[in-house]
């Protein structure tokens, strides 16, 4: 039986585990109730239907248009070329580093491969602005603006290719050895056992890699409000500025406007706009791991 100085620390350490939880919780939901109250205020002056459905978004100068349209299209605009750019690199790299690569190679390359995630964001969208519009963009498509979404897509999607293919990587090398063999006795090659047992075998791995890289797409800050620019318009023209929910908050946040204003309320109203999208995602990714998920054993 353990003595009573044990069970003492062992207590201790169960009030200290405990309070860490808790201001994550509290910490979560002060956020959340920051952004309820705040939002709600907004709503009193402005009808959630406008909000929703309005095609303008001008709250700084006359006349006023409050429609969010245009953020959430330059938002989705951007996350969604970022996981048409990352998807096909990051599949591609997480086959390679399960399947293909020896230990030792893996054992570098994966590790520089997240060192990408660790890069600032504020620098991917100076590398955007200098160098992909200029010189990978602007030869091939001249009608491209200096601030596009084509640009900001690039590099975010530079940035969750780690998410992506490190995820990946962890649930093809979930798949048992035996499922490796068995495609292998009937004469497969490497490439059939990777892309018809290994990749379907994982596909919930896959799906949920790929949506919470949508989301960190989506939630991205510094590097699209450097690279797709401020002008929120409703188009769905790559080579043009756009502006994201992200970039607005960043843009309203930079201290020129009064708090508690109309105006300083409506980054509260995109936040919660943005929380409640990427709230989903993740639950959809939740929901999609516990729907397909295989178990072996």
């Amino acid at each position: 039986m353990p003595s009573a100085a044990v069970r003492a620390s062992e207590k201790a350490i169960h009030v200290g585990v405990f309070f860490c939880a808790m201001v994550s919780v509290l910490t979560t939901a002060g956020i959340v109730l920051v952004l309820v109250v705040e939002s709600f205020a907004f709503f009193r002056t402005v009808s959630p239907w406008e909000f929703l459905t309005g095609t303008r978004w001008s709250p700084q100068l006359e006349p006023r248009s409050f429609g969010v349209l245009p953020l959430l299209c330059g938002t989705m605009l951007v996350a969604g070329g970022a996981l048409v750019f990352a998807v096909p690199l990051g599949l591609a790299s997480a086959i390679y580093l399960s399947e293909y690569a020896r230990p030792r190679v893996r054992a570098v390359l994966k590790p520089v491969l997240e060192i990408l995630a660790g890069v600032p964001s504020v620098v991917y969208g100076f590398f955007a602005l200098t160098f992909i519009t200029p010189y990978v963009l602007r030869p091939l498509l001249p009608s491209v603006e200096v601030f596009n979404a084509a640009s900001a897509a690039l590099v975010v999607g530079v940035m969750i290719i780690p998410t992506i293919s490190s995820l990946c990587d962890d649930a093809f090398r979930a798949v048992p050895r035996s499922l490796r063999e068995a495609g292998y006795a009937l004469s497969a090659t490497k490439l059939e056992v990777s892309t018809r047992i290994v990749f379907p075998a994982a596909m919930s791995g896959v799906m949920a890699a790929v949506l919470l890289a949508l989301a960190r797409a989506i939630g991205e800050t510094m590097a699209v409000a450097l690279a797709a620019g401020m002008t929120p318009k409703l188009t769905f023209n790559p080579l043009e500025s756009v502006h994201t929910m992200t970039g607005y908050i960043v843009q309203v946040s930079l201290g020129d406007t009064p708090a508690g204003s109309i105006e300083y309320q409506t980054i509260f109203a995109v936040g919660m706009a943005l929380f409640i999208i990427t709230l989903s995602i993740n639950m959809i990714a939740q929901r999609v791991l516990r729907r397909f998920r295989e178990v072996y054993e």
